[in-house]
């Protein structure tokens, strides 16, 4: 597992300080917790990619998204198609000037803009991603394409005015806003008109119920091990585009398509449903003796300062965000994939 060598103090303290936003039963969660978490989604979203970021890396890829899978589809591959698929279904045309909101390390920025050729603008409030993130597009060759922002997608037209962008797109990044009417209107703002809006969206599906306390602790799960302020309906994404003024002209689960392979399969750490040989290693970091060295190899690096103290707290919250998505998954509770096309009115006055 790679690691900074270093640890930074204020990072290293927001890792730490993450769990705290958590009661340590699951089941006994009060209403007031919730509320802090949401009023507190940067503390609470830093504090988790400060310690997940590289556990991710590690474990998944520089791409820190689910995917749909083909029978004998490597996971990398499968991973870049789903990339592709959403630029494809955004039209995004060479020259187009697009913003990533919630852009991680910058691997979907990067497979982007080498699929349409378009110039991208990654936003991230997080200062340990964003290292990496120029890094690795540094290191790609990218630089020209492919340029990075520390900000709040909160307050996308403070930073970057209205009618800037041609395309934004979203991947699994939204679902970390205090509320998807602020997020998506933002996004409306920045949108030049006639601009598209593409996103992929955690939600809970119309199936769950929050009213069945075990629909509700596994959401709660989920918000625990993936540094979610609060999971909700799939309805109150396509009621919050349709009420900041954008006009969705395609929607689908994803999640929803009859695929053989499900796209949770690399969570459930079962060696033998690995796709290619090169993905072993990928399934069996999931498995139970994958989890094991790895946990205690960051143990170990904790106690050598090589990685912030509170990290092999947040790779423990990942245990159950791993076994929650699964569970979401098999019981059609929930999807990471939300799949929405929007458009800007052209004669929006926003």
């Amino acid at each position: 597992m790679a690691s900074t060598h270093y640890v930074d103090g204020r990072q290293e303290k927001r890792v730490e300080n993450y769990t705290k936003f958590w009661q340590k039963d699951l089941g006994k969660e009060g209403e007031a917790d919730n509320k802090n978490r949401v009023e507190s989604y940067t503390d609470v979203v830093n504090g988790y990619y400060d310690g997940a970021t590289e556990l991710y890396e590690y474990g998944w890829a520089q791409s820190f998204h689910f995917s749909r899978f083909y029978k004998g589809e490597a996971f990398a591959a499968s991973l870049a198609r789903h990339e592709h698929y959403l630029a494809a279904q955004m039209s995004l045309r060479p020259g187009m000037r697009v913003l990533d909101v919630g852009c991680g390390v910058g691997g979907p920025a990067r497979e982007i803009a080498r699929f349409a050729d378009v110039n991208i603008v990654g936003l991230n409030n997080n200062d340990f991603q964003i290292q990496r993130a120029r890094k690795y597009t540094k290191r790609a060759g990218l630089e020209d394409l492919v340029t990075f922002a520390k900000g709040d997608f909160m307050k996308l037209s403070e930073q970057f005015g209205e009618n800037s962008f041609d395309a934004v797109y979203a991947i699994e990044a939204t679902v970390h806003a205090p509320t998807w009417e602020g997020v998506y209107g933002e996004i409306m703002k920045v949108l030049k008109p006639g601009g598209v809006f593409g996103v992929y969206e955690w939600c809970m599906t119309d199936a769950w119920d929050p009213s069945i306390p075990a629909h509700k602790e596994l959401a709660h799960a989920i918000e625990l091990g993936n540094g979610i302020p609060e999971m909700r309906h799939l309805k109150k994404a396509r009621e919050a585009m349709i009420h900041v003024g954008l006009t969705i002209e395609h929607e689908e689960d994803l999640a929803e398509r009859p695929d053989e392979i499900p796209w949770y399969y690399p969570l459930e750490g079962d060696i033998w449903k690995a796709q290619t040989a090169w993905d072993y290693f990928t399934v069996w970091r999931m498995s139970w003796s994958g989890k094991l060295v790895s946990h205690t190899a960051i143990k170990f690096m904790e106690m050598l300062n090589l990685i912030p103290k509170g990290t092999h707290d947040v790779g423990e919250s990942l245990k159950v965000a791993a076994d929650a998505l699964v569970k979401g998954g098999q019981t059609k509770l929930f999807t990471p994939m939300y799949l929405a096309i929007c458009r800007k009115p052209v004669l929006s006055e926003s």
